[in-house]
């Protein structure tokens, strides 16, 4: 059997590595001039391959039409994807969170690793080269794909498999050309929207003044404030930047606000607010005796200097403007009211989200072919015959931690195998 993938990325080389190992006579077309360069940047270009917990857990993680993934997350496990690396002589470690990386920290060690095979396997690559068009004939009524016509050539082909990724990162590559050529086809396309995914906030002077600090433990809460309604909580790392919020459970919440019934609309309207505790780890009660024994050193200094053991320093001018304490009052002078407006402050600092950020800066795309066209044991299509898709292209999409290399590498698999 001759088969075409189109796209190079991990769901493109996976689906093109496991046709190739079925004996299948496979060309790999893809319009840049190198592969996976997704790939590379993913986990701050460490490549964060995959997750340790258990595979039904997967799709715990997969708000975005995670059970369709049953079949495929099934058929090709982090086990697997940990096991095809090893055999490339590349080991993994696992960090905080059950992610894995590997050994190396390198994603280029893993895209090796993918390019190794795929020259092992003897598959046929075509870089610079664009598929303008899926070709099709008519058979009662039926669309059957008999191959591909691109910039360059016509090529025919007993079955092709769409693998070109989403619109997030347009730079790699992925500019949802794949999107057309699926509705070309007959397919439907959800709204596409970025997924974990910055956040924009209305704070302009909060964003300059601690653009670049990161927080390593603290608690978020994302409130629906008309509904009177937590949309999302979490616990980890986090980062301010010059227009807004970013880090693992920003994105993460990112991916919950993205589904959020009518959110451009609250967003608009100032109801959607972030809440930052600064010390989780710590009651309001206990902080307060925290602070009460700072302060109980410090008595005689001024209030402005007297936070630099609680807190980073480029956040202590934020927090004194915010607390409304008086900058040069001095500490035994702060009254118990006071004291506790500030411990509620680091316990709730509220941010106003504006937006989330343009998907061109989305890590992933939300939305894509409608999942009821496509066969989830198989990822054919429903409509056209011997047309399959795998990866980013469909309409799934998970939480940060390696999930969505899983469905990368899971789907590429079934498509390539089926």
């Amino acid at each position: 059997m001759k088969v075409i993938v189109i796209g190079g990325g991990p769901a493109g080389m996976m689906a093109a590595i496991t046709a190739s190992q079925n004996g299948d006579n496979v060309i790999l077309i893809e319009k840049m001039q190198s592969l996976g360069r997704k790939l590379l940047i993913t986990g701050k270009g460490r490549c964060n391959i995959t997750s340790s917990l258990p595979i039904n857990e997967f799709i715990k993680n997969t708000p975005g039409n995670g059970k369709f993934l049953f079949s495929c997350y099934q058929s090709f496990t982090n086990e697997d994807i940990i096991k095809f690396l090893k055999e490339e002589g590349l080991e993994v470690k696992e960090e905080r969170g059950n992610r894995i990386f590997p050994i190396t920290d390198r994603s280029q060690d893993v895209l090796e690793c993918f390019k190794r095979r795929l020259k092992k396997n003897n598959v046929e690559i075509h870089y610079n080269e664009e598929v303008k068009d899926i070709l099709y004939k008519e058979n009662e009524g039926k669309k059957i794909v008999i191959g591909v016509k691109t910039n360059k050539e016509r090529l025919i082909a007993d079955k092709v498999i769409l693998a070109t990724g989403g619109k997030s990162y347009p730079l790699t590559g992925s500019t949802g050309d794949g999107y057309k050529l699926a509705e070309d086809l007959g397919h439907t396309i959800k709204d596409v929207k970025p997924s974990l995914v910055p956040l924009a906030i209305y704070e302009k002077d909060t964003c300059k003044e601690l653009q670049g600090l990161s927080l390593r433990n603290v608690a978020i809460k994302i409130i629906d404030l008309e509904k009177n309604k937590t949309i999302y909580e979490d616990f980890g790392e986090m980062l301010f930047t010059h227009f807004g919020v970013s880090g693992p459970i920003i994105l993460t919440a990112s991916a919950h606000l993205v589904r959020y019934k009518n959110i451009e609309e609250k967003y608009k309207n100032r109801n959607i607010k972030l809440i930052i505790d600064f010390k989780p780890a710590l009651s309001e009660q206990k902080l307060e005796a925290r602070i009460l024994r700072d302060f109980d050193e410090l008595k005689n200094k001024q209030y402005k200097n007297s936070l630099d053991k609680l807190l980073p320093q480029k956040l202590i001018p934020v927090i004194i403007k915010e607390s409304k304490i008086e900058s040069t009052k001095k500490v035994n002078e702060i009254t118990k009211e006071e004291r506790r407006e500030l411990v509620h402050l680091l316990k709730n600092f509220e941010i106003e989200v504006k937006s989330l950020r343009p998907i061109e800066e989305a890590i992933i795309t939300s939305g894509g072919i409608n999942i009821k066209e496509i066969n989830p044991k198989t990822m054919e299509s429903k409509i056209v015959k011997n047309l399959f898709f795998a990866g980013e292209i469909i309409d799934v999409d998970s939480y940060t931690g390696g999930f969505n290399l899983q469905i990368a590498y899971s789907t590429g698999y079934v498509a390539g195998l089926s």
